[in-house]
């Protein structure tokens, strides 16, 4: 199941479809081609080790960006987005929801 998953996430993370993006209000209140460059870096994001993914998931990852800790993670949600997805590998049962944020604001 998990590599099922993992290319769900690598496919929304590298094209944002498939899902919903959420931007904090740190990443917002950056200049415009701040935001388009972290959003750069998180659809090229490759640097996935066990110590950050340990279930091989490919849903969280961080770096450095201007002196900046950046963290995104994607999380799995039912359909009306009110409880988390009995099947993360089901699109049918499932929406992601990936947040880009400061490591400030987590």
């Amino acid at each position: 199941m998990t590599n099922a998953i993992q290319k769900l996430n690598d496919n929304f993370r590298k094209t944002f479809s498939g899902g919903r993006v959420m931007l904090t209000a740190g990443i917002n209140a950056l200049p415009a081609d701040d935001v388009a460059e972290i959003l750069s870096r998180v659809r090229n994001f490759k640097n996935f080790t066990t110590a950050n993914d340990p279930y091989n998931e490919h849903d969280f990852g961080s770096f450095d960006y201007k002196g900046q800790r950046i963290f995104w993670k994607i999380d799995y949600y039912d359909r009306n987005l009110q409880y988390l997805s009995e099947d993360p590998a089901d699109m049918s049962k499932t929406i992601r929801v990936m947040t880009i944020m400061l490591a400030e604001e987590y």
